[in-house]
């Protein structure tokens, strides 16, 4: 049987990328996937489709985090769906770079609603679905603990994701339920075209412990054990997943 057989999870920015590579390996895994996208539904309908071509279980829904009371929309939209959840996870993010000095107020706004209002109320929104054991996992990033001085925006609202993380668990674990936050650092995705660029890649790789920059696969895989049975026992951690980036 599969690990995460009789499993149903939700992700959040499913349609490409960490999103896409998360989706995949939780379906290639046995859980049935809710793929959340707000503006490439197309995208989200084609990786359902091959999820379900594979052997799995998808369905795409639509909601735009950035709006107040997203989360509340969308926990109604998979509701319809599902009378409930094993695995949570709050992948969708705005990323970009922004010096301190043209940063504007709504600009933050925009950057601290997508990347910490939306996650928190979609964890407060899906309790009711979420069953005992379940599993709620943020993605975050690096930056929290690296000093990027451009992510003056991107790196607080990350940091707020992983307290949140950590002040959560231990009323959750009386539900059995665990909440871990994982780190990626360079990975290859439209958000980060630098690391998709050889060049740029290759000079990043020179601050990496192993060599390279990331993969979303690389990813997808902390993210798949950290939903199956086997993590049980870890919450309330935040998980690099850089392989030694800025170490």
């Amino acid at each position: 049987m599969a690990e995460l057989s009789g499993k149903v999870a939700l992700v959040t920015g499913a349609s490409g990328g960490i999103g896409q590579a998360i989706s995949r390996t939780l379906a290639a895994a046995g859980a049935s996937v809710l793929l959340h996208t707000n503006s490439q539904p197309d995208d989200a309908a084609r990786l359902a489709a091959a999820i379900r071509e594979a052997g799995g279980a998808a369905q795409v829904v639509q909601g735009d985090l950035a709006q107040p009371g997203a989360a509340a929309r969308l926990i109604d939209v998979v509701r319809a769906k599902t009378p409930y959840l094993d695995i949570l996870v709050n992948n969708a993010g705005k990323g970009g770079r922004m010096p301190l000095e043209a940063l504007t107020e709504a600009e933050f706004a925009h950057y601290l609603q997508i990347n910490l209002t939306a996650p928190l109320f979609l964890i407060q929104q899906s309790l009711t679905l979420l069953r005992d054991g379940g599993r709620i996992i943020n993605i975050s990033s690096i930056g929290t603990r690296s000093a990027w001085p451009e992510m003056a925006a991107y790196a607080p609202t990350k940091a707020g994701l992983e307290a949140l993380t950590l002040l959560l668990a231990p009323q959750l674990g009386a539900r059995a339920i665990t909440i871990n936050a994982v780190r990626p650092g360079a990975t290859a995705t439209a958000m980060n075209p630098g690391a998709q660029d050889p060049r740029q890649a290759a000079e990043t790789a020179k601050q990496i412990a192993l060599g390279r920059v990331g993969q979303p696969q690389d990813i997808a895989e902390v993210v798949a054990f950290l939903a199956s049975a086997r993590a049980g026992w870890i919450t309330g951690q935040s998980i690099d997943a850089s392989g030694g980036q800025r170490l």
